[in-house]
């Protein structure tokens, strides 16, 4: 890039703004964001808390609606045919990537038919067992786990905590019972009630639990121990290579959306995550913000469904 090119990025970004917010101006609608999920689950919390915070930094009020069903895929059908207009937008997961192997007929791309607009969360997977549980480290639950049945909770068939509990199934040479459910709440309160050996679950889940001794973490699956909890080791160190995994939470838009509309949103996103009281709720939650281009999330969706795809295929994966 030349000294003009780069002395011409400042009036650019000012255009694209200007273009984006001309736009906006002339709608007599708010932005629509939709939740494909039911309300209270940690992609529900974050997209409102985003949504509070990035219809000021926009100019522009937003309405968060909630469209759970048939593994997220009642909303995304819906953000995916809503108009390329600026004023639809959906909070997107890495189910996104994992649905595009996972359901056969489905009448939309869940990759192909979005724009990438931001990821906003980079959200670590956690396997927990009760803090009496007779297993202090991963390796003493893999043992415990070849002499006598364990079963490991997670929020349903095809989510990313099953994919990965597949994974370390086949990376330890273990079987374990699967146990299903509708939500990872669920799966929590019967692993405190003690009816699992175990939970695997995006951190944020139970990372209150974790901190008030009623849960104990084995093992993260991100390359780096998290800041929330900083004790658990990653699988790595508890004896698992190979396995990095991460989920996220952010924004796409319907296929079409203008490019200089979803820069802008982009833009404003990066602003939100830079305000105190969302890092604050974030770290709470045990999730770290993640301020990162559109591109960069257009290709971790295509990576993370050619990932995905296989494993799915091998394991005969069915969803709920």
């Amino acid at each position: 890039m030349n000294r003009r090119q780069i002395l011409a990025l400042p009036a650019l970004a000012l255009a694209t703004s200007a273009l984006a917010t001309s736009a906006w101006a002339q709608a007599d609608r708010p932005i629509r964001l939709i939740v494909p999920v039911a309300p209270g689950g940690s992609q529900d919390i974050v997209a409102r808390l985003i949504a509070r915070h990035l219809g000021p930094v926009l100019g522009q009020s937003i309405v968060v609606e909630n469209h759970p069903g048939a593994g997220s895929n009642i909303g995304y059908e819906l953000g995916a045919r809503a108009r390329p207009d600026g004023l639809t937008l959906i909070a997107g997961s890495d189910s996104l990537s994992i649905n595009k192997g996972l359901f056969r007929r489905l009448s939309f791309d869940p990759v192909e038919d979005f724009a990438a607009v931001a990821q906003v969360t980079s959200v670590p997977q956690i396997l927990v067992v009760k803090a009496d549980f007779p297993a202090a480290s991963l390796a003493d639950f893999v043992a415990l786990s070849r002499r006598q049945p364990i079963a490991v909770g997670t929020p349903g068939n095809g989510s990313l905590s099953h994919l990965l509990i597949e994974q370390l199934q086949q990376a330890t040479e273990t079987r374990w019972t699967h146990a299903p459910y509708r939500g990872g709440a669920l799966a929590v309160n019967d692993l405190l009630g003690g009816s699992l050996q175990g939970v695997m679950i995006n951190i944020g889940a139970v990372t209150q639990h974790v901190q008030a001794g009623r849960l104990r973490g084995l093992a993260v699956s991100t390359g780096a121990r998290t800041a929330a909890l900083p004790d658990v080791p990653t699988l790595a160190e508890a004896g698992v290579s190979n396995i990095a995994v991460s989920g996220w939470h952010g924004l796409v838009a319907p296929r079409g959306t203008e490019a200089a509309t979803v820069l802008r949103i982009n833009q404003a996103v990066g602003e939100v995550l830079r305000i105190a009281e969302v890092r604050e709720r974030l770290a709470a939650l045990g999730i770290e913000p993640v301020d990162a281009p559109p591109e960069a999330l257009a290709a971790k969706l295509r990576e993370d469904a050619e990932r995905w795809a296989p494993l799915i295929r091998r394991t005969g994966m069915q969803p709920d």
